[in-house]
């Protein structure tokens, strides 16, 4: 062992490792308590800043929806849903993958689709992103 470390280490008495496991039992039972979004219940699509489907996410489904480029293709999955197809030349509202946390959003700019999830608290907003 170090030889710092064991001068630092003797300087430490029983109550200084009671606090040191207290303040560790605190910061995990917050982390698991308060570092999370509320589960989406709906799935919102909208088309041309229009909106075109409210989708529960309790059961699966697939929605064609129409845009400039072409059909844009949702799958609803239950709690979560994805972009399944675009027509756009990047794809990366497609390379979202699957959201899952209430207020995520996929975008598919070029073909004026976006796909969000709402319900729950979210995680983060526009004011800490």
């Amino acid at each position: 062992m170090n030889p710092r470390f064991a001068d630092w280490l003797a300087l430490l008495r029983p109550g200084d490792f009671a606090t040191l496991a207290g303040a560790l039992a605190v910061c995990v039972v917050s982390v698991l308590l308060l570092w999370r979004g509320g589960a989406p219940d709906k799935a919102i699509v909208r088309a041309g800043g229009a909106v075109f489907a409210e989708l529960s996410l309790a059961s699966p489904q697939r929605v064609d929806v129409p845009g400039p480029l072409g059909i844009t293709r949702i799958e609803v999955e239950p709690g979560r849903a994805r972009v399944l197809s675009d027509p756009g030349p990047r794809q990366y509202c497609v390379r979202q993958g699957w959201l899952s946390r209430a207020g995520a959003v996929a975008i598919c700019a070029p073909n004026e689709v976006s796909l969000s999830l709402s319900g729950g608290a979210a995680d983060y907003d526009t004011l800490n992103y």
